[in-house]
C-alpha cells in the first residue's frame, strides 16, 4: 500500500486526478451546507442516492400508470422478475452463484426467516455464539429467537467479548469460543464489520471453526455489503444476511439481501418458511397446495418482490457495476489510509480503534474520544461534516469511494485544524 501521503491540497487533487473512479462522485446527490456539498462520511449508516434514481423511480411509476397489473409482464423490467436484475452484480460483491443470493424483505425480517432454517436446536445443540457488542438489533433477533424455543439467553447465547482493556477481538479468542463450546453449539452468528469498531472478522477462519464444531455459520454483512469483496462459496460459508441502504445507496429502508450456500438452496427438502414468491415460477400459478421452493436463495422469497423499495437499490448497482467491485476496494484502502494519515496530523484527543491493517477494515474509521464525542461530532456536523456518534464515546467516519474523493477527506482535515 502506498503510504507516501502529504498534508497539502495540490496533493488531495492530483490524487484525484489520477483516480479513474472520481467521476462517480457528481452521480450522486449530496446535502448541502452554506452552499457546498458537504463532506459526507455516513455511508455506512445511510448511502446517498445516486441521480439516476428519479428517472429510473418515474419509470416504474409510469409502467404502473399506463399497464397496471400487465407491468408484471410488460414493463420496461417486468415485476415478475424484479429480483434478478441484483443477481450478477451481488453475486460478484459477494463472491457466489448468481442462485445463491436474492433480494427480499430487510435484514431482521431475513435473519428471522433464515434462522427458522438454520437454528432447529435440541438439548444438546442448542446454543448460539456471537460477538460482544454486536449491534442491538442483531441482539434482539436472538435474544427473542432463542426464549422462541423454550432457552434462557443467558445460557444459550454465548458472547465473546473483547480482553480486559481492549477493544478489538482477536481471532484466537473467538476459536477458543467456539471449540469451548463445541458440543452445545447450534450456530455461529456474527457481524461480518463490528459497526462499532470497523473491525473485520476472519470469516473463513471462523467459519471453518464453526463447521469443525458441528455448527452451522452464518454472519450479518450489514457493513461489509458494497464495502469489501468476499468470498461467500469458497469460504464454504452457510448463510449471511445484509442491509440494502449503507454502501449499497439504496434508500431508507431498502430491501434486504440473503445468501444460501448452494448445497442447501439446491435442497427442497431443506426447511424453511415458504411463500408465494419463493414457489417454483413454472407451478406458482396452478394455484396448488404443495410448496415447490424454487432452486437457491430465492426459495426463501416470500412476498412479492417490493418493485418500489428496489428502484433505488437497482439504480445504483448499474454504478457498482459500472465502476467494478475490486477497483472500488482497491480506491477504499488508499482512500481510508489517506485519512488515517490526516487524523494522525491534528491534535485532538481520540484514539483510533478500528485495526490497523487494512485487511481487517473496511472503509470505517471509528475515533474513541474519552471525553466530549458527542460534542465533538456536532461541531463537526455544524460545519458541513456528516458523520455519526456512537455511545460510548465514539464517532465514525466512513469515505465511500464510490462517491468521496482525497479532495473530500483534505477538506475534512482543512475543518478539524480549526477546532
Amino acid at each position: 500500500m502506498n503510504t507516501a501521503f502529504e498534508t497539502s491540497a495540490s496533493f488531495a487533487q492530483n490524487r484525484d486526478a489520477a483516480d479513474v473512479l472520481n467521476g462517480f462522485k457528481s452521480r450522486f446527490h449530496f446535502p448541502q451546507h452554506e452552499g457546498k456539498d458537504t463532506i459526507y462520511f455516513c455511508g455506512n449508516s445511510l448511502g446517498l442516492q445516486a441521480r439516476s434514481v428519479a428517472g429510473a423511480m418515474q419509470q416504474e411509476l409510469e409502467d404502473w400508470q399506463n399497464m397496471a397489473v400487465e407491468g408484471y409482464f410488460r414493463a420496461r423490467n417486468p415485476w415478475l422478475y424484479y429480483q434478478y436484475n441484483f443477481s450478477e452484480t451481488l453475486s460478484a460483491m459477494m463472491g457466489c452463484g448468481e442462485e445463491e443470493v436474492t433480494v427480499m424483505n430487510t435484514l431482521t425480517v431475513n435473519l428471522h426467516l433464515i434462522l427458522q432454517s438454520f437454528y432447529r436446536p435440541d438439548k444438546q445443540r442448542y446454543r448460539i455464539l456471537m460477538e460482544a457488542g454486536a449491534f442491538p438489533s442483531d441482539q434482539y433477533a436472538l435474544e427473542t429467537l432463542v426464549r422462541l424455543h423454550g432457552f434462557n439467553p443467558d445460557d444459550a447465547i454465548i458472547e465473546v467479548h473483547p480482553r480486559e482493556g481492549e477493544k478489538l477481538l482477536h481471532t484466537e479468542d473467538i476459536l477458543a469460543a467456539i471449540h469451548q463450546h463445541r458440543d452445545s453449539l447450534a450456530v455461529v452468528l456474527m457481524g461480518g464489520i463490528n459497526y462499532y469498531t470497523g473491525q473485520f472478522y476472519d470469516m473463513p477462519v471462523i467459519t471453518a471453526a464453526a463447521h469443525e464444531a458441528g455448527a452451522y455459520a452464518g454472519w450479518d454483512l450489514a457493513h461489509v455489503a458494497g464495502n469489501i469483496p468476499l468470498e461467500l462459496h469458497k469460504w464454504d460459508v452457510d448463510f449471511a444476511v445484509w442491509c440494502s441502504y449503507k454502501y449499497l445507496n439504496g434508500g431508507p429502508g431498502a430491501a434486504g439481501g440473503l445468501y444460501v450456500h448452494e448445497r442447501f438452496g439446491n435442497d427442497p427438502q431443506f426447511p424453511r418458511l415458504g411463500g408465494w414468491w419463493g414457489n417454483d415460477e413454472k407451478t406458482r400459478f396452478k394455484m396448488e397446495k404443495g410448496f415447490i421452493p424454487r432452486n437457491g436463495a430465492a426459495g426463501w422469497q416470500i412476498s412479492t418482490a417490493q418493485v418500489f423499495n428496489m428502484v433505488a437499490l437497482k439504480a445504483s448497482l448499474e454504478l457498482f457495476r459500472e465502476a467494478g467491485t475490486q477497483r472500488l476496494r482497491e480506491k477504499s484502502v488508499q482512500l481510508t489510509a489517506y485519512l488515517e494519515y490526516l487524523l494522525g496530523q491534528t491534535k485532538l484527543p481520540f484514539e483510533v480503534i478500528t485495526p490497523k491493517d487494512p485487511q481487517q477494515r473496511g472503509a470505517q474509521l471509528s475515533l474513541y474520544f474519552p471525553q466530549n464525542g458527542k460534542a465533538i461530532q456536532t461541531r463537526m456536523m455544524e460545519n458541513g461534516i456528516i458523520c455519526d456518534y456512537r455511545e460510548p464515546g465514539v464517532i465514525r467516519l466512513a469515505p465511500a469511494p464510490l462517491y468521496c474523493s482525497y479532495s473530500d477527506v483534505f477538506r475534512f482535515y482543512e475543518v478539524l485544524q480549526t477546532f
